[in-house]
């Protein structure tokens, strides 16, 4: 928690922050033109942003791209100003606004990128991910979560309190233990709502997981899933780490 005071205290690294929070996903070229200062200089910002779980690089082609990390802030926020003011306003400080990257690169980049180290065992969150009845323990909005991710074609349906369908996950790759690629379909955005596409990457890192989420391809209209992906991955970070008794559901009113 403290790294991510001090990483904030810089009016540079906020500049930085707040142009990732306007373009997800810029390369050090691009953030380069935020400041007046040299490449090294704003290297070494990204490097203390980085450190302190704020950004995440991901690297296509030629290029380091650099996403927003909205997780850490998420976590911050529930701790220590969330008591203090209105849900609403601090939710809405933390409402990404991600652009699909177009350089000429070998494999797309993401639109949107979140990552979280939980204290659990590799199979302990390989199950959470996959397993239909654990993802209904932790799931910030769905008490019903219908079907497995075990092989490519399995659905994942999850299910709101009143019986309607919130979204549903298809996969399409599967890295028994590292990796889960499925087709993202949010129907609370309607019926008819375009589909997408997602990933869990997932490894070890000391004593610990490291859960990273990306998310390709947004449509245009549906770049607050950000927002749905910080709660996910909090509600899970709870749920394996001290059991189901807290979730992150949206605030009412």
């Amino acid at each position: 928690m403290d790294s991510i005071f001090k990483a904030m205290g810089d009016p540079a690294r906020r500049t930085l922050l707040e142009s990732l929070r306007q373009k997800n996903g810029q390369t050090l070229q691009e953030l380069q033109t935020q400041l007046d200062m040299t490449r090294f200089g704003v290297m070494k910002h990204l490097a203390v942003l980085e450190e302190a779980g704020l950004i995440v690089p991901r690297k296509r082609g030629r290029f380091k791209h650099h996403y927003l990390n909205v997780l850490p802030l998420q976590q911050a926020i529930d701790r220590w100003i969330d008591p203090l003011i209105e849900k609403t306003s601090a939710r809405a400080v933390l409402n990404l606004k991600t652009q699909l990257e177009t350089s000429n690169m070998t494999a797309p980049a993401p639109d949107f990128v979140m990552q979280t180290f939980i204290e659990t065992t590799h199979d302990a969150l390989w199950d959470a991910l996959t397993q239909g009845d654990l993802a209904a323990q932790y799931h910030f909005a769905c008490d019903t979560v219908n079907g497995d991710l075990n092989a490519p074609g399995d659905t994942q349906a999850f299910v709101l309190p009143d019986g309607s369908p919130m979204l549903s996950f298809t996969l399409n790759e599967i890295d028994p233990k590292s990796r889960i690629e499925m087709r993202f379909e949010p129907h609370f955005f309607g019926p008819d709502a375009p589909a997408s596409r997602c990933v869990y990457l997932v490894e070890p890192s000391g004593d610990a997981m490291k859960l990273s989420i990306e998310h390709y391809n947004v449509p245009a209209g549906q770049e607050g899933v950000g927002e749905g992906w910080a709660r996910l991955a909090s509600a899970l970070k709870s749920f394996l780490e001290v059991g189901p008794a807290r979730r992150f559901g949206f605030p009412q009113g």
